[in-house]
């Protein structure tokens, strides 16, 4: 409301989408505001093209430098330098669906050599770590506070599809299969994470048949390596750097204007 009767008394506004699909807010004040930052492409579906600036979405600092962290990364984690890792995030609270389908591919991640950084969430951490009990390469956490060192550590990623994380796993350019959350706003990840998967960019699988086909998905990409590389790399052409600093800039520029 704030932003919106601002703009209409002619203060210089600026509004920034995360998503790929835009809310109900930001497509009202789109008609108002003098410039919007969009983190997708092919977003004049939804705004004036000629006020779009095509920015990305801002990113923690610290995971733009992992490149040379994993050794860093394997000591933290207490992991095996010769395994692959695969790093599962469900977000700071974690995700049900995602726990209960990689549950399912613990034994299956024993016989491909390969070892898990599992970010439950707190109120999951307890039946992971009983489903994980005797499995010396599971490594269960509820929060992960160090997610420069989890990404450094990763092979393969596995997570939801919220706006920030789309952006941080095109700026780190590693294989992820991507099970959007269906409980959000317009099911907007499900809509991310298309975005992705058309690229080639990324694998995706639904919430409501990930018990089914996660683990089988992630066996699969575990066993190959050309699309492993292909993924990474095409995740790679989608990022979006210094999008905080630019984003600041036309701010100022709006201020400088008045």
């Amino acid at each position: 409301p704030l932003l919106f009767m601002g703009s209409k008394l002619g203060v210089p506004a600026l509004i920034q989408e995360q998503n790929s699909y835009p809310g109900i807010t930001n497509k009202l004040l789109a008609k108002t505001v003098q410039c919007i930052c969009v983190a997708y492409a092919n977003m004049e579906r939804f705004f004036p093209k000629e006020k779009m600036l095509f920015l990305g979405n801002p990113v923690r600092q610290d995971i733009l430098e992992i490149k040379n962290k994993r050794a860093e990364a394997i000591q933290h984690f207490e992991l095996d330098s010769q395994k692959k890792t695969v790093l599962v995030v469900g977000g700071s609270l974690g995700a049900r669906t995602i726990n209960e389908s990689m549950a399912l591919c613990l034994d299956m991640l024993s016989d491909e050599n390969t070892q898990l950084i599992w970010q439950t969430g707190k109120n999951y951490a307890e039946q992971a770590n009983k489903e994980s009990e005797g499995k010396s390469y599971v490594k269960v956490m509820p929060f992960i506070a160090k997610m420069d060192l989890a990404y450094a550590a990763a092979d393969i990623i596995v997570s939801r599809a919220g706006a920030s994380t789309i952006s941080e796993l095109c700026l780190i350019g590693k294989p992820a299969i991507l099970v959007p959350s269906p409980n959000v706003a317009e099911d907007h990840q499900t809509k991310n994470a298309m975005a992705l998967f058309n690229e080639k960019a990324a694998l995706m699988v639904a919430d409501k048949s990930a018990k089914e086909n996660l683990p089988l998905t992630l066996k699969d990409l575990l066993g190959n390596t050309t699309q492993q590389q292909e993924l990474g790399k095409n995740i790679t052409k989608l990022a979006k750097h210094h999008s905080a600093e630019k984003i600041a800039d036309e701010v100022i520029k709006l201020v400088e204007h008045v």
